[in-house]
């Protein structure tokens, strides 16, 4: 099947959010009198976004009575930093330009809000802008479902056959899977260590962003 789009999750695939994501949540942790986490427990769950990252620094989980609460606090201190310290990770540019000489689109699917994937993604540095970006409010349901796979094609006019998805979570390949996408699972990013990535169905897994461009021939 002929790769037409290569889709990819954003935080922790192809932007480095965990300094800024592990930041606000130390920042409310402060305020909370609550000890600080460090980096090494910060990054396996930073592509769970906010809920993830207050279950691992307060032991708030989604149906805690002060889960919203915490979750809107926390995303006031993200708001302060969100694009401080985020980086892309190493050769994610010069994937980019690879796909786009030889004539394949590109596009971010990610379940970060608009609110700050509209603000964050302009200023990442691209050589290429994506062709299309979906977040994580965009759609009625974000990944697993299958909505925002579906709008980004429909939006690039190209099938899901015709695209890779490629993320670091579970959700990730569950959602590409699920819209008839083949999937990889970049291993360069957010995954813990007990996490059984064999049983995430991934179609395929790669250790750096080029090579990828493994999986176009």
């Amino acid at each position: 099947m002929t790769i037409q789009a290569v889709l990819f999750d954003l935080d922790g695939t192809l932007a480095d959010t965990a300094l800024d994501l592990g930041g606000a949540l130390n920042n409310l942790l402060r305020k909370h009198g609550l000890p600080e986490k460090s980096m090494a427990e910060i990054r396996p769950v930073a592509s769970h976004g906010a809920s993830g990252l207050i279950l691992l620094g307060a032991n708030i989980s989604k149906d805690h009575p002060q889960h919203q609460q915490w979750r809107q606090d926390y995303l006031a201190e993200y708001e302060q930093c969100f694009d401080q310290d985020t980086v892309l990770f190493p050769d994610i540019d010069n994937l980019i330009r690879a796909l786009t000489e030889r004539g394949i689109q590109w596009g971010i699917i990610t379940n970060k809000p608009q609110t700050f994937t509209n603000r964050l993604v302009p200023k990442l540095g691209w050589s290429v802008p994506p062709a299309v970006v979906v977040s994580g409010d965009t759609c009625a349901a974000p990944k697993p479902s299958t909505l925002p796979m579906h709008h980004a094609c429909e939006t690039i006019g190209i099938a899901p056959q015709h695209c890779l998805y490629v993320g670091d979570a579970e959700r990730d390949m569950q959602a590409g899977n699920d819209a008839g996408m083949q999937t990889v699972l970049a291993k360069w990013g957010y995954i813990a260590a007990d996490d059984d990535i064999a049983s995430w169905q991934a179609d395929f897994m790669v250790e750096h962003p080029l090579d990828i461009l493994n999986l176009l021939n």
